[in-house]
């Protein structure tokens, strides 16, 4: 995974965000287990004790538990890891409205420009 972090904002929450993505696309699957700390915390080029607080904030989320012996699996309930994508897919959403909002365009014409794009991309798909 690529794992590019801004200023703006608590890289441990960046990370926390990286691996809900990670897990909503299936990079890790529900039931399996995660990398350790100092794996995780190598890739994302971090402190292992920021990586740390990240999987220890997914953990209260639910979407990670910890295993005496076998480390950290990923939550195994599909309509938690269900719930999460429906709420990220809100948030990208608001995000879009909002981003096209500070250009000046109303959110009738941004829906419209939304359904323009999907209609050229399921033409694109066809043409493949």
């Amino acid at each position: 995974m690529d794992w590019r972090f801004t200023t703006d904002r608590p890289i441990y929450m960046q990370i926390v965000e990286h691996i809900q993505l990670g897990i909503l696309s299936g990079i890790y699957a529900p039931g399996t287990n995660m990398p350790s700390v100092r794996v995780l915390a190598l890739e994302a080029e971090v402190n292992p004790n920021t990586m740390q607080k990240a999987l220890a904030e997914l953990e209260a989320q639910g979407l990670l538990s910890t295993m005496r012996t076998s480390g950290r699996t990923v939550c195994a309930d599909e309509g938690r890891i269900s719930d999460l994508r429906q709420k990220m897919a809100q948030t990208f959403i608001k995000q879009y409205f909002a981003s096209m909002s500070s250009l000046g365009i109303t959110q009738d014409i941004a829906a419209k420009m939304l359904t323009t794009c999907k209609n050229e991309n399921n033409s694109k798909e066809e043409d493949e």
